[in-house]
């Protein structure tokens, strides 16, 4: 049961079954097999103590791992967490995004022949986040071993477990073109250089492609790249008291929709199913500023 599910889930759930194994305790009820109305009583609880509809449902998924009975379908449920919602609205986090050719302008200003280690992997992060629209936790699993040069691009195959790997679903293949128009913002070139200047502070055993820039070096994780996106927002004018790293997912996948690219290959290169809706529901958003060309975005996207 346990391997079915991944680390960081069974992390997110800890808390919520400690919580109810408290009140199953104090309440006499069996952890397992128990009645409805004491759940629907433990989650009022928590929400009248000021837990959010997203808490409360992630209370439910961690108990319903647990439960001898099934109580994902269970009508009475999916009603009192409507009432929730009507209560306590949750939206999505952004009802716009920022121009992507905004950080890529000033990606172009930072020359790859004489940038510092810092700048240089912050830019690489930054650039693989846009050209892929992948999650930091994919990024941070790329390895040089699965990394293929071609003429036109380079291919990346991602071959460890991430969050969206299931039976029968394909792994992601990150497809890095060389830009040659505008070759400052060039995904498969800063790679190359970052590889180049990075080869002699990596172990002849380190096969993680992006390792953090100051001593020891080590694989980055994804919660370094996600400051370091954060960081590089910041200095491109983006405000970062709205944005957040995950926010490069919402702009280049909105860019590539503008540009036309189709809706079925935005879901295969974000990692989203055929049948996904959440492009659609979450991440498809208006530009803050309509006016600013998205072109040069557009023409990386093109290539995903």
């Amino acid at each position: 049961m346990l391997s079915s599910i991944s680390d960081n889930t069974r992390s997110q759930y800890t808390t919520s079954l400690k919580l109810w194994w408290i009140y199953c305790h104090k309440n006499n009820v069996d952890f397992f097999n128990f009645d409805l109305s004491f759940l629907f009583k433990f989650l009022s609880d928590c929400f009248e103590n000021g837990s959010s509809y997203g808490t409360l449902n992630n209370h439910r998924s961690a108990i319903s791992l647990i439960s001898t009975t099934s109580i994902s379908d269970e009508p009475r449920l999916k009603r009192f967490f409507k009432g929730i919602f009507r209560r306590k609205p949750i939206f999505p986090r952004y009802d716009y995004t920022w121009n992507p050719s905004i950080v890529l302008d000033y990606l172009d200003t930072l020359n790859n022949d004489s940038i510092s280690l810092e700048k240089l992997t912050r830019k690489l992060v930054m650039l693989l986040a846009l050209s892929t629209g992948q999650r930091m936790q994919t990024l941070s699993y790329i390895k040089i071993s699965n990394m293929k040069t071609f003429e036109d691009r380079i291919i990346i195959t991602i071959k460890d477990m991430i969050k969206t790997s299931r039976v029968g679903k394909a792994q992601p293949v990150l497809n890095l073109p060389f830009f040659h128009p505008r070759p400052g913002i060039c995904p498969a070139s800063t790679l190359q250089k970052y590889c180049s200047v990075t080869a002699s502070i990596r172990s002849s055993s380190e096969d993680h492609l992006i390792l953090t820039y100051k001593k020891p070096y080590r694989p980055a994780t994804s919660q370094s790249m996600g400051r370091w996106i954060k960081q590089t927002l910041s200095d491109s004018g983006i405000d970062t008291s709205i944005f957040k790293a995950h926010s490069t997912r919402h702009a280049s996948t909105s860019a590539a929709s503008r540009a036309g690219l189709s809706i079925d290959v935005i879901r295969k290169t974000a990692g989203w199913s055929a049948q996904s809706a959440v492009f659609a529901n979450f991440y498809n958003r208006p530009i803050i500023d309509s006016n600013t060309s998205i072109l040069d975005c557009c023409t990386i996207n093109d290539n995903m």
